[in-house]
């Protein structure tokens, strides 16, 4: 069983600054992420503390050949660009600094890790310099219950979020996630996986025939 390393412990790559330090805490960080499932505006993620405080919110625009998010800070500033490549035979995601998607700008690269697979989607992160992406750089597994972020090929997990279902949320339209994230780990990075995550196991109602779920949530925190 894959052992969740208290800080300073475990692999150094599992740890530090992807995104801006000021997102790397010195404690566990723990998230609500929800998703507002009927909303067909933008913005339908809001990410928050566990006091409620809102700490990011997702503009999930459409352009043209590529679904893009743009993760923003409470001021409104773009703090990561998502961009979603079309037509590959892997769910493939470039994720960009700021509001940028200049290569020069390139964090890192997010896609699934098996090409034919309908849910339960497991992720590959590799970091823009990982040019032959012969090795992982992080990954995201589905496990029961539970989807686990590990650093690079190892056991060391990062961070876990699992999806909360209630009658609440099958009633007001919102999926909710639940996510704790390791000390000195960027938690916009993790964030971004779970927006990605989010996308690649979201069923396909032009596929299914079916129409979008009546909800997800309750009130957020308690």
């Amino acid at each position: 069983m894959a052992e969740f390393y208290p800080a300073g412990t475990g692999p150094s790559e599992g740890s530090g600054v992807i995104v801006d330090a000021r997102f790397c805490a010195k404690y566990p960080v723990e998230l609500a992420i929800v998703r507002k499932v009927m909303k067909l505006t933008t913005g339908n993620f809001e990410i928050m503390d566990v006091n409620g405080d809102l700490l990011f919110n997702v503009d999930d625009r459409v352009f043209g050949l590529h679904d893009k998010r743009t993760l923003l800070d409470t001021s409104g500033s773009p703090v990561l660009t998502l961009r979603e490549k079309i037509r590959t035979m892997h769910n493939k995601w470039k994720v960009f600094r700021g509001g940028s998607t200049e290569e020069s700008d390139h964090l890192y690269t997010v896609k699934t890790s098996v090409v034919f697979q309908l849910h339960d989607k497991n992720l590959d992160v590799y970091f823009s310099h990982n040019k032959e992406e012969k090795t992982r750089d992080f990954r995201v597994e589905c496990e029961p219950g539970v989807y686990v972020v590990y650093a690079g090929e190892s056991d060391a997990i990062i961070a876990q979020m699992h999806k909360k279902h209630t009658t609440q949320s099958v009633l007001y339209g919102k999926n909710e996630f639940w996510v704790t994230v390791n000390p000195d780990v960027d938690y916009a990075f993790i964030v971004s996986l779970i927006v990605i995550l989010d996308d690649v196991n979201r069923p396909d109602p032009s596929v299914l025939g079916a129409t979008l779920p009546l909800v997800p949530i309750l009130p957020l925190l308690i």
